[in-house]
């Protein structure tokens, strides 16, 4: 009976003793919560208040970097991909068949035209030249003993000695020999003209390609590949792309007489390569892609363009002057459109919507909503709203503000 009552009275304590841990567990719980957290967040709030007069926060002024919106030209450019063509490019064939005996040029020369290029044997159309002038001479001799009979024959019909028939005969026979006379003298001509297609020439000057034929090789007027592939590269062109929204602008700054300038850059756009000007505007858009195709014309003195090169192509189109810009860091856009930060003399920044116009490089044009002198936030607004304060640093020329 004693051991029970102890068994009893050993399991009471040790549910106080629980009850007891648990209810302090729970006390601390709270108090952690609700007391201590409270308090640590009290403080900071009511030095925030201390701090800014009650409109910040907890962190003070935000740093933020400015810039001045200034006045300047904004020049206006039209970019597209181009591929550079030469101005003539010529395959060069011979015009006679025959055995090639000699090339004249090196594979990569710079020609001028007219320069001999390669010489076909030209023993064949000598013959042929002499075979014709031979030719010829036999029948001018004919011709003059015909001219000379019609002349007796005459006379002979003047003391009514023969018929008339017989000098109308010879007439037409001294007619026949002059018709034989000039076609000789086309066959002397033509025979000699081979012979000049012989002596292979350059047709226009430029660049030579790489060599198609050796010589000792038979050569046909009708090869395709002919013997070499001139490109005249000084000057030399660039044909681009543009959209068609922007084929009226060109087309009326073309009317003006204005030359447009075209820039040649690389195909990263870091290095500008040749400068020249537009030449013309192809006659129709390309339905497929909604665009028109342009020429310029560079003169390629350095030689920086190389046919069928690929090539950024930047045209200036106008420039605008005296109008307001600010770096185009500084934009932001919302619901309502594009905005920018402005800070204010108090050091707080407000919103500010703006309109804008052309950009050029990392500036853009502000038709409205920006004045001269204001400065921009162009870095660190990700944390900034309507009136807060900040604290610029990096803005040009603007001097500290004195402490009132």
């Amino acid at each position: 009976m004693d051991s029970t009552v102890k068994r009893v009275r050993a399991r009471r304590l040790l549910l106080i003793a629980l009850a007891l841990v648990v209810a302090a567990g729970v006390g601390a719980w709270v108090y952690y919560h609700h007391g201590a957290r409270g308090d640590a967040a009290a403080q900071p709030q009511a030095k925030g208040k201390k701090g800014r007069g009650g409109r910040g926060d907890a962190a003070g002024p935000i740093p933020v970097t400015a810039q001045a919106a200034s006045t300047g030209d904004i020049r206006i450019y039209l970019t597209g991909l181009g591929t550079v063509v030469p101005m003539r490019m010529v395959t060069v064939r011979s015009r006679v068949d025959g055995e090639l005996i000699r090339v004249a040029f090196t594979e990569g020369q710079y020609v001028k035209e007219g320069e001999l290029l390669a010489q076909v044997d030209p023993r064949p159309f000598q013959v042929q030249l002499e075979q014709a002038e031979g030719q010829l001479v036999k029948d001018q001799a004919l011709l003059a003993n015909a001219r000379i009979d019609l002349e007796r024959y005459r006379a002979l019909f003047a003391q009514d000695s023969i018929a008339k028939q017989q000098v109308d005969t010879q007439a037409a026979l001294v007619l026949q020999y002059e018709g034989t006379v000039r076609t000789d003298q086309a066959s002397v001509q033509n025979a000699r003209l081979q012979l000049t297609y012989a002596r292979i020439t350059a047709p226009i000057s430029g660049r030579l390609g790489l060599r198609q034929v050796d010589p000792g090789n038979v050569v046909h007027a009708a090869d395709a590949s002919g013997l070499v592939v001139i490109t005249e590269i000084q000057p030399v062109t660039v044909i681009f792309t543009l959209p068609q929204d922007s084929l009226q602008e060109v087309l009326q700054r073309m009317k003006g007489g204005t030359s447009l300038p075209v820039e040649a850059w690389d195909r990263g756009f870091r290095t500008r390569l040749a400068s020249g000007e537009l030449l013309t505007v192809d006659n129709q858009i390309d339905a497929t892609t909604g665009t028109v195709k342009l020429k310029a014309k560079f003169p390629n003195a350095d030689l920086a363009l190389f046919p069928n090169q690929f090539v950024n192509a930047r045209m200036l189109l106008d420039t605008r002057r005296g109008v307001i810009s600010i770096p185009s860091a500084a934009l932001q856009r919302g619901s309502q459109g594009s905005f920018v930060y402005v800070v204010k003399a108090d050091s707080t920044v407000t919103v500010r919507p703006v309109e804008l116009g052309p950009a050029e490089g990392e500036r853009v044009a502000v038709v409205s909503g920006i004045a001269e002198g204001e400065q921009v936030v162009v870095d660190g607004m990700d944390r900034l709203r309507e009136g807060a304060r900040v604290q610029v640093g990096g803005a040009p020329d603007r001097p500290p503000r004195k402490a009132r």
